[in-house]
């Protein structure tokens, strides 16, 4: 009997080469080791169309009989196919049918042994009937069952098709990496104003179910309750701060702030300047800083998080609003890890010019840093968008800089070209956002009313992780 050991990776063996039903004996056998990761989980699903929630939604999956994503039961099917159709009995295998048994979930990390084996031989037909199985780590088979395949009749030895590497990011690795540094800590209070949509109240009692926040609801009880009866939602013992409109809910939500209440704020389905109105008032949560708003982003072709201020509050900043601007995203940005961050101030050109205002705010932007007027970063500007997050493009322009194509946080001149460049990241490129307002008394998740309860779930994590930050450093705001 013959076990043939196939390498952890195969694809690094330039040929494939087969078994010959004439070579062929009972009881022989191959196996190959795979370690099940989440983008082979992603992958598949991709390809097969198959997006069941259990696989690929971490927020569902969390809340599933499981607890976190499995894989697909046919990704461990797959691999069997490929000790049979590349390894043994290799190239010119006809795969004629399988059986499967589904024992044990499969779970990302868990390292999986492959095994086929040669049970009965049919030799008029050239035809094998193999035992199939896959087992984890632990000694345990989790799939189980027979193939029958017709045997190639000659050998054969054939170069392997190099194929292109798929650009397959992990959408959930840096939410789940913020969830978890955010999950080590105790929960805060925190005020939604009007969760009166589905997206907001989802998130509120999602955010609360993992621990991240104490949510009170403030908003009108009755369309409350109603929206949580109509969605199957269930408020549980959650505090409800009734009040009759959305702007009633903003000036209630920043009173008991100022009482001492609740330590964060999450805007609801409320327009924006109907929460912020009370915040900056003169009566309000206003602080020596100008309040402004900062995008975190996980962009697929990115390799860190990005940062982008102002998008959201602050249409034409002055040059004074903009050093507030700078402060305030480098604070998030140390709250959440970035020790020093890179810090490019953007411009339509990498050039300072007179004639363009944004250039000229850059300039002296970047000198504030040099002479400790703006600290905690290094700042650089002007800079391109291609040149701060691509250093080839620096290179090629010859631009000599400690952020170009590094940047942890990007400036924008304005919110047009700001709202639009977070906006196309998002819906053009893939990627996660979160963010928050800075600059006030407390943190305040300001989400777009179309956000998902994952946005709204990973701005309540940096809202934690920002309160814990200034715990440390009181001093900050």
């Amino acid at each position: 009997m013959e076990n043939l050991s196939l390498p952890l990776d195969p694809l690094n063996d330039d040929f494939l080469e087969n078994h010959p039903f004439a070579e062929i004996t009972l009881g022989q056998s191959a196996s190959l080791v795979r370690t099940v990761t989440q983008r082979d989980i992603q992958l598949f699903a991709a390809v097969s169309g198959d997006v069941n929630p259990a696989h690929v939604d971490a927020l569902y999956a969390k809340s599933s009989h499981f607890h976190e994503i499995i894989a697909h039961g046919m990704l461990g099917g797959s691999l069997i196919s490929t000790v049979l159709g590349t390894q043994f009995p290799g190239p010119g295998t006809i795969y004629l049918g399988q059986t499967f048994r589904f024992l044990k979930p499969v779970h990302v990390g868990d390292t999986l042994t492959v095994t086929v084996k040669v049970i009965a031989l049919d030799a008029p037909r050239h035809r094998l009937r193999l035992d199939t199985r896959c087992v984890d780590q632990e000694g345990d088979v989790v799939i189980q069952g027979e193939a029958e395949v017709i045997a190639p009749k000659d050998k054969l030895r054939i170069q392997r098709v190099d194929l292109p590497e798929p650009l397959m990011p992990d959408r959930n690795l840096r939410y789940d990496q913020l969830l978890g540094a955010a999950k080590s800590l105790p929960a805060i209070r925190m005020g939604v104003v009007h969760p009166c949509s589905r997206e907001a109240l989802e998130g509120a009692l999602e955010a609360t179910r993992l621990g991240l926040i104490q949510a009170t609801l403030i908003g009108p009880e009755g369309k409350i309750r109603t929206l949580a009866q109509d969605c199957r939602f269930d408020l549980g013992a959650l505090r409800i701060v009734d009040v009759p409109h959305s702007h009633a809910a903003a000036d209630k939500a920043v009173e008991m702030v100022r009482a001492g209440e609740l330590d964060a704020l999450m805007k609801g389905s409320l327009h924006s300047d109907e929460l912020l109105s009370p915040v900056v008032s003169s009566h309000g949560l206003r602080t020596e800083r100008r309040i402004s708003h900062v995008y975190v982003l996980d962009v697929p072709r990115y390799p860190k998080p990005l940062l982008i201020t102002d998008a959201a509050i602050n249409i034409d900043p002055d040059f004074e609003a903009k050093v507030d601007i700078v402060q305030n995203a480098i604070e998030l940005a140390h709250a959440i890890g970035i020790e020093r961050p890179k810090v490019a101030i953007l411009s339509a050109v990498e050039t300072v010019s007179p004639k363009l205002r944004s250039s000229m705010d850059a300039a002296a932007l970047s000198k504030m840093a040099e002479r400790g007027q703006i600290t905690g970063a290094v700042v650089d500007g002007p800079l391109a968008f291609d040149n701060a997050i691509s250093l080839a493009a620096a290179q090629t322009k010859g631009i000599a800089s400690p952020v170009a194509g590094e940047a942890d946080i990007l400036v924008v001149p304005d919110l047009e070209s700001g709202n639009s460049l977070a906006k196309q990241l998002e819906y053009l490129g893939g990627a996660q956002a979160a963010g928050l307002v800075m600059g006030a008394r407390v943190p305040i998740v300001l989400t777009s009313r179309a956000d998902s309860a994952h946005s709204r779930i990973a701005s309540c994590a940096l809202a934690l992780l920002l309160l814990a930050h200034r715990l440390r450093h009181p001093k900050v705001v």
